[in-house]
C-alpha cells in the first residue's frame, strides 16, 4: 500500500480543494488575464472561505465573460442587476462593482503600456520567494511585500485589494512558496521557481 501524500492541512479531504492544492496553488502564474481572474476571486473571498469561491469559480467565469477586462469594464446597470440575481456567484453588490472597477483600472494600466504581470511580480523582484514554514500557523497573513502590492494597487484604482487579500493572491499565484516543508508540493513548487 502506498503512503498517502503529505499535503498542507488547509486543503483537508475535499477532492476539489486537494486538486487545487496539487495543481494550482503556489505554481508561478504570469498570464495577465489569469492573474486578473485570481485577484478578483481572492477579493470575492473576503469574509468567506476559499473553498466557497473555488466551488463557484466556473460560474464566475461564465458570469464575468471569462474575466475579459474589456467586456467587464462595459457592464451596464442592467448587467450588474442580473449579476446580483445570479445564484452561482457571491451576490455582493460591492464585490460585483469592485470587479468592474478593477477591470477599468487594469485597462488604464494596459493603455499606459504597463504589463500587469510584470507589475505584480515586481513585488517579489520577479522571482518566487521560497519560505520554509513547518506548520500552517507559522505563515503570516500579510507581509511587507503584500503591504506594498496592496498600496500600489489601490493607488492605481483597484478595490478589494487589502494586504491580506494580496498575500493570499501572492501565495496562490506562486509569488511566494508557502507550502509547508513537509508538503510534497513544497519541493515541486521550489523547482518550478527556478525554471
Amino acid at each position: 500500500m502506498t503512503k498517502p501524500k503529505c499535503r498542507c492541512s488547509w486543503c483537508g479531504n475535499d477532492p476539489l480543494y486537494m486538486d487545487y492544492h496539487d495543481t494550482e496553488w503556489g505554481v508561478p502564474l504570469h498570464d495577465e488575464q489569469k492573474l486578473f481572474e485570481l485577484l478578483i476571486l481572492e477579493g470575492a473571498q473576503a469574509g468567506l472561505s476559499w473553498i466557497t469561491v473555488l466551488r463557484k469559480r466556473e460560474n464566475y467565469r461564465a458570469a464575468f465573460d471569462n474575466f475579459n477586462p474589456e467586456k467587464i469594464a462595459r457592464y451596464s446597470d442592467a448587467r450588474k442587476a442580473k449579476l446580483l440575481l445570479n445564484e452561482g456567484i457571491i451576490r455582493n453588490r460591492l464585490k460585483i462593482e469592485s470587479t468592474i472597477k478593477n477591470a477599468n483600472a487594469l485597462l488604464v494600466m494596459q493603455k499606459a503600456g504597463e504589463n500587469f504581470s510584470e507589475f505584480l511580480w515586481s513585488f517579489v523582484n520577479g522571482t518566487p520567494k521560497q519560505n520554509k514554514w513547518k506548520k500552517l500557523s507559522d505563515a503570516p497573513t500579510s507581509t511587507p511585500e503584500s503591504d506594498a502590492m496592496s498600496k500600489a494597487l489601490k493607488q492605481k484604482g483597484f478595490n478589494f485589494v487589502g494586504s491580506t487579500i494580496c498575500h493570499a493572491f501572492m501565495q496562490a499565484a506562486g509569488m511566494v512558496n508557502d507550502h509547508v516543508v513537509d508538503c510534497y508540493r513544497h519541493k515541486e513548487c521550489a523547482k518550478l521557481a527556478k525554471q
